[in-house]
């Protein structure tokens, strides 16, 4: 066992955490000398903090796994921040930065609302939106992009209809989100976009209790907001954590998931031919891109970590794009294959803490991506892949445009 504090190291040259991609669906190509290092080594923050990056799939799902040992309590001094906007990200109280039992509290009054069953019963109101889109594309084509023309309205419409938050609203909220959310984001802009959406839901908010609708909202106003279970800005906390992450994560997969398939003309293919393939395909996209390619904690108590001593109070990042592509549990994992069905990728985290929206976004990238193929078929990019704009390191994954023609 190591025993090397975040602190020091034998080597000054620590690599830097996060790191920019080249390309949009693979990992930082520095990021070779994290799992070159081993499933866990030292990584260095932008504010000069040193922190341990796990990049093995087995330590991190101990890591998501271990919620008593490694603390997710933004609030807390050592909760490390990957990126100036995380530091205003610690004052927005919601359980995906809760430790039990406050988090159990909160996610309960969710899970209800996230079941298969749930979901399942979206999917004919997903599908009429996809063809939708898909019509308005085709009327304005031959080229769109394919960003703000489908993949993000999909998983924003759904979600505003979940909730109950009016569409109408979307461009405010939208814009608002991509602050909180890109990784070049200062704190002060961060910190303002995050006010700016607090302000708008709590208004939201004052409104459904005197005129309630039929979304998630007015729901959780009936039975915890109303009954004391919840306050109002406990409330507001938690819609903030839905919308935005009900839209910007998933709108990331759909568009990167359109690049990866046409960038794997044999794999789209396979694909086309067997539609029996579809979940099996997602759950590859979702590992192979790796959109929220970073997950924060800190350690409560002295443990053992991939063979290394880390202390109490030590940060620690879990690498989700490398936890991916660990070839000891995903043989060829640098290949992208429809046909794999791997289900024990960490995109969705694991653990306590795994996505509350995943049956969700499954059903999005399903139903977007099956019928865009289908009712396009000449599908293609309008611009070379090496000069789509490829989002920054520290936020969520993905391309700001996706220009295609068919």
């Amino acid at each position: 066992m190591t025993e090397l504090a975040p602190d020091e190291t034998v080597d000054p040259a620590v690599p830097v955490y996060p790191q920019a991609r080249g390309c949009p669906f693979q990992p930082p190509a520095g990021y070779e000398r994290y799992t070159q290092a081993g499933p866990v080594s030292l990584v260095e923050l932008y504010n000069g903090r040193r922190v341990w990056a796990v990049s093995g799939h087995t330590e991190a799902r101990q890591v998501l796994l271990d919620a008593a040992t490694f603390s997710s309590d933004r609030i807390h001094p050592h909760y490390p921040a990957t990126a100036p906007r995380f530091e205003s990200a610690r004052k927005v109280r919601n359980f995906i930065g809760m430790d039990p039992p406050e988090h159990t509290v909160q996610r309960r009054m969710l899970l209800s609302h996230f079941t298969v069953k749930k979901i399942q019963a979206l999917r004919p109101g997903i599908q009429r939106l996809v063809d939708d889109l898909i019509d308005a594309i085709e009327a304005k084509g031959p080229v769109a992009d394919l960003v703000p023309d489908f993949a993000l309205p999909v998983p924003s419409i759904v979600i505003c209809e979940l909730l109950g938050v009016p569409y109408a609203d979307h461009a405010f909220f939208e814009q608002q989100s991509r602050r909180v959310v890109t990784g070049t984001t200062t704190l002060e802009d961060s910190a303002d976009a995050f006010a700016q959406l607090s302000a708008y839901l709590d208004g939201l908010i004052r409104r459904k209790e005197s005129d309630p609708g039929d979304g998630l909202l007015d729901t959780l106003i009936a039975e915890q907001l109303s009954t004391g279970a919840l306050t109002r800005r406990d409330l507001v906390d938690i819609a903030l954590l839905l919308l935005v992450a009900g839209h910007e994560t998933t709108a990331s997969a759909i568009a990167l998931g359109v690049l990866t398939l046409l960038e794997h003309p044999a794999q789209l293919e396979a694909l086309r031919a067997d539609a029996a393939l579809l979940p099996s395909a997602v759950e590859e996209l979702l590992r192979y891109m790796a959109i929220a390619d970073g997950v924060a904690r800190f350690a409560t108590a002295d443990t053992e970590l991939g063979g290394h001593r880390v202390k109490a109070g030590d940060g620690v990042v879990v690498v989700i794009s490398t936890a991916n592509r660990d070839e000891e549990a995903f043989e060829g994992s640098g290949a992208f294959d429809v046909a794999r069905g791997a289900r024990h990728h960490v995109s969705f985290g694991h653990g306590v803490h795994q996505c509350i929206g995943q049956n969700l976004a499954r059903a999005e990238m399903e139903i977007a991506l099956s019928t865009l193929f289908r009712r396009l078929p000449g599908l293609r990019l309008a611009v070379p892949a090496d000069r789509l704009p490829v989002k920054e390191p520290g936020g969520v994954q993905g391309i700001w445009e996706l220009p295609v023609t068919w």
